[in-house]
């Protein structure tokens, strides 16, 4: 599922026994995350849940069959590559917390690799008394035996920062150690970090991100790190890191001034040099070059090169104040680009034409003179989303492939630049695909808009409208949705016969900066319309009926879900919310919600007058009849406030509405810590949609 900060403390003054009431907003107190009176609230609400959905055979046998697919120990590890080792991360049923592990390209490539185990989490959190869950490791080059080790507690963002010796395989004694906070940590070389974390008073953004970052010195407190650059407290986040390329070793500063805009430097003795670049562009850079993704258009020695578009030039040129630039990709109205990424002397292009994806390795000039060149990349299947990153970007041109489609096992390739890739993995078969059929529609929007889906279906089923059939959606973000091996949706809705359908709609990237920016801020109506559209064009063409159509999405999908619910209740047999934005008067207030007021504009401003339109708990009708819905979030989600989906919960009980509520009390905005949460939460949205979409056929 696609989820767009432990809890920074809440804008609500008052004992935290007792709940706090407003006249306007009777349900504020369920913003005290920890609260005695809110958790009593959420422990009461959990129990009707389990009651209702978790407590039958069913149930249970469903969860049990989605725990041995996330636990299984044939999926593919994901590697990547330091130096001579690939290294993994991975649960399964004797490690739910999960071990940090390492082999040789040789043993990988084998089917029963030869694991090297660095470091046993479930070790350490029984050892420490934590709940760790990983959230990754930066190792110094290019000996890679210097790391530094992130750990949340719970799930939530924040995390904790700590030194780890691979010569040792134990934290450094007196190393360095970043305490909990939303940090943004790397190496500048052995002795140095650059930090950008919470120092104190007056250091975070107002979305909870750091507003200062700091060059450290080992050995030295972190108080006494030296300031690098400063933000403003209105800005998202800063950051610093360093290029450690051999040859290229460099230093850059990064300032996100919005969600989508920011500034670029080089931090070059001791000073900063800016990259000269529209503030919505962003930018890489990669030995002699820096590459430019424009999201809006951009007039630049008088050629305009629109949104969308991948631009190159010669770095040090650049920096110089040449403005010679080569146009990699132009988008069309068809196509956008997914993504680009380097190897060593090629870079990856992918792009998408109606949400389908193709590959092309670009070569540049030699010594900068000359034009680049393309060539596609032959020997990949021509189904499913195609995706490909570097082994190692420095020192080969090898490239990892993963393939995948909706009922096809997700496979690994590997394969050098310029010859035919070689299946290297693939996932089992996890659920039953005999007979069905992966089709792509387009729906008419309110404005004309054609709007893309893609279906699952078994053969002949849907003929006569009435098979249950799960939309989802999320638009939002830039973020496109592609085809991939759902397991979980196989197991838990496919097989049972249920259709599957996943919305395109504006809001996402599918088609590129144009099809995001349509359904920003005064527009968000558009992905709404476009979501209903696809809705009606199912009913349309036979598909299902209302009554057996259900909806999910989580986090901006959450928001989607809101909407389809108090704006278009009448289309829906059933929702399932997850973690999500439903407030979104208080959202700027409530975590990491102000860094967000670039997609949905500022409620505390002459914003509110669009806003309040798609804020789904200012919407709610107590004279309307609703579908039953259910919402799930997480006690320690610390970027969408869990308060969204209690006070949502809550007020639609007051007027005696079909509510389901479930509050896990670990797993971070992902909505759970560890497989076997995972695994219950999937469970309890497909037996809730399953129940309530054949409720009818049942009761016949």
């Amino acid at each position: 599922m696609q989820y767009f900060i432990f809890l920074v403390a809440s804008a609500v003054a008052g004992d935290m026994n007792k709940p706090v009431v407003s006249a306007d907003d009777p349900n504020l107190w369920l913003e005290e995350v920890m609260d005695e009176a809110a958790l009593g609230w959420v422990r009461d609400r959990n129990a009707i849940a389990v009651e209702r959905l978790a407590e039958g055979e069913e149930f249970q046998t469903l969860q049990g069959r989605l725990l041995s697919i996330f636990e299984s120990d044939d999926r593919i590890p994901m590697v990547a590559q330091r130096g001579a080792y690939l290294y993994n991360f991975w649960r399964d049923a004797e490690h739910p917390v999960g071990l940090w592990r390492r082999t040789t390209m040789v043993s990988y490539k084998t089917e029963t690799p030869d694991w090297d185990v660095l470091l046993d989490l479930d070790d350490l959190a029984e050892k420490e008394g934590e709940n760790w869950v990983w959230h990754g490791s930066t190792c110094l080059p290019p000996d890679y035996t210097q790391c530094l080790l992130s750990l949340s507690r719970g799930g939530a963002d924040a995390d904790v920062v700590r030194e780890f010796d691979l010569t040792t395989r134990d934290f450094v004694e007196g190393g360095f150690f970043v305490p909990e906070a939303k940090s943004r940590v790397g190496w500048v070389d052995s002795g140095h970090l650059f930090v950008a974390t919470d120092f104190g008073e007056g250091s975070l953004t107002e979305s909870g991100y750091p507003r200062v970052v700091k060059h450290w010195q080992r050995g030295t407190p972190l108080e006494d790190a030296v300031t690098v650059y400063e933000g403003e407290t209105e800005d998202i986040s800063v950051g610093a890191w360093h290029d450690h390329t051999e040859g290229y070793g460099r230093s850059f500063v990064y300032r996100g001034v919005t969600f989508w805009t920011n500034e670029i430097w080089e931090w070059r003795d001791q000073g900063l040099r800016a990259i000269h670049k529209p503030p919505g562009a962003n930018v890489s850079i990669h030995r002699d070059w820096v590459l430019f993704e424009l999201r809006k258009d951009w007039d630049l020695e008088g050629v305009v090169h629109p949104a969308g578009s991948l631009l190159a030039a010669n770095y040090p040129r650049w920096m110089k104040g040449k403005r010679d630039v080569v146009a990699l990709f132009t988008p069309s109205e068809s196509t956008s680009l997914a993504g680009y990424d380097f190897t060593r002397d090629h870079l990856v292009l992918n792009t998408l034409e109606h949400v389908r994806n193709k590959l092309d390795v670009l070569t540049p000039p030699t010594r900068g003179k000359g034009a680049w060149t393309s060539s596609p990349i032959e020997g990949l299947p021509e189904f499913g989303t195609v995706s490909a990153w570097p082994v190692d970007a420095e020192h080969s041109n090898q490239l990892w492939f993963s393939v995948t489609d909706y009922v096809t096992p997700s496979s690994l390739w590997l394969g050098e630049v310029g010859e035919e890739p070689e299946q290297l993995k693939t996932t089992p078969e996890r659920f039953d695909a005999s007979g069905l059929r992966v089709s792509q529609h387009f729906a008419t929007s309110k404005d004309g808009t054609q709007v893309p889906y893609f279906q699952v279906a078994h053969e002949g089923a849907g003929s006569e409208g009435d098979s249950p059939t799960l939309l989802y959606g999320y638009g939002g973000f830039e973020i496109s949705l592609l085809p991939s091996y759902k397991s979980t949706v196989g197991a838990g809705w496919l097989e049972r016969g249920g259709i599957y359908v996943v919305a395109n709609i504006r809001g996402g990237g599918e088609y590129g900066p144009r099809w995001h920016q349509a359904a920003l801020r005064e527009n968000r109506h558009r992905a709404y319309e476009d979501f209903v559209a696809v809705a009606e064009d199912l009913v349309a063409r036979g598909v299902t009926r209302k009554e057996r159509l259900g909806i999910q999405g989580g986090s901006n999908g959450g928001l989607l879900m809101g909407n389809m619910y108090t704006l278009y209740p009448e289309h829906w047999g059933a929702v399932v919310c997850q973690v999500p934005l439903l407030d979104m008067k208080r959202y700027t207030h409530l975590l990491a919600g102000a860094s967000w007021a670039g997609e949905y504009g500022d409620p505390d401003t002459e914003d509110w007058s669009f806003v309040q339109t798609f804020s789904p708990y200012h919407n709610i009708d107590a004279d309307q009849d609703y579908p039953p819905i259910l919402f799930t979030t997480s006690t320690r989600d610390d970027r969408v406030h869990p308060a969204h989906a209690r006070k949502m919960a809550a007020a639609l009980l007051a007027h005696g509405k079909d509510v389901t509520y479930y509050e896990n009390i670990e797993g971070g905005h992902g909505g759970a810590a560890n497989n076997e949460q995972a695994s219950f939460m999937n469970a309890l949205a497909y037996t809730f949609l399953w129940e309530k979409l054949t409720a009818e056929v049942v009761g016949e």
